[in-house]
């Protein structure tokens, strides 16, 4: 900033840091402390660029979902609607237990319990999930409306069943389900999806 100290670290950097942090120990669990350590800069700086805890942690979820939900917008991008829910579960579950990233989801592990006196946390999170369950939504209704679901599907009712799968799934791999045990339970929902969506074209 001009006639200010010159910015000695990189904002998108300590921002990826501090989705680690938050991912690892949620939003009550993290410390102001603990996030200039980890992201490398004085609380000065961090209040500076990123404003509020509250402030960073909304930046840190928006570059969480930009960069590590991209497999969901690429799903939305497949064929089918049960190519589309495979494709989804087999990722998610992939991405849920993957060896480089603290184990769940940043989107549940956030959030999952707060207090009164930070519900616009769980707020935020419960939008930003419920926006997810409407891209879904949006493409079942377009799947519907080419034939590929039947008629009286209903595309609102069956993006929900999905995200109930893939959240639970995110609750289980914070608690240590392995990637095969989380592939089995999709592979179980993706056979109740075809059962209820009756009529999709085999795999």
């Amino acid at each position: 900033m001009a006639g200010g100290r010159p910015r000695t670290f990189d904002a998108d950097t300590a921002l990826d840091r501090a989705v680690d942090v938050f991912w690892r120990h949620g939003y009550e669990g993290t410390s102001v402390a603990e996030l200039t350590a980890t992201m490398g800069v004085n609380k000065p700086s961090l209040y500076a660029v990123f404003g509020t805890k509250e402030q960073l942690f909304f930046r840190a979820v928006q570059r969480y979902a930009e960069r590590e939900l991209a497999y969901f917008r690429e799903a939305l991008t497949q064929p089918t609607a049960i190519e589309v829910v495979s494709d989804y579960l087999d990722r998610n579950a992939a991405a849920l237990t993957r060896s480089d990233r603290p184990a769940g989801c940043l989107s549940i592990q956030g959030g999952l319990s707060t207090s009164a006196a930070n519900s616009a946390i769980a707020e935020f999170l419960a939008a930003s999930r419920l926006a997810g369950e409407k891209a879904l939504a949006e493409r079942l209704d377009q799947a519907r409306a080419e034939g590929d679901l039947p008629a009286d599907a209903d595309p609102t009712a069956l993006a929900r069943f999905v995200m109930v799968v893939s959240e639970g799934q995110a609750v289980h791999a914070a608690a240590g389900a392995t990637h095969e045990e989380l592939h089995q339970s999709a592979a179980i929902a993706l056979g109740a999806f075809r059962c209820r969506a009756d009529r999709l074209p085999e795999r």
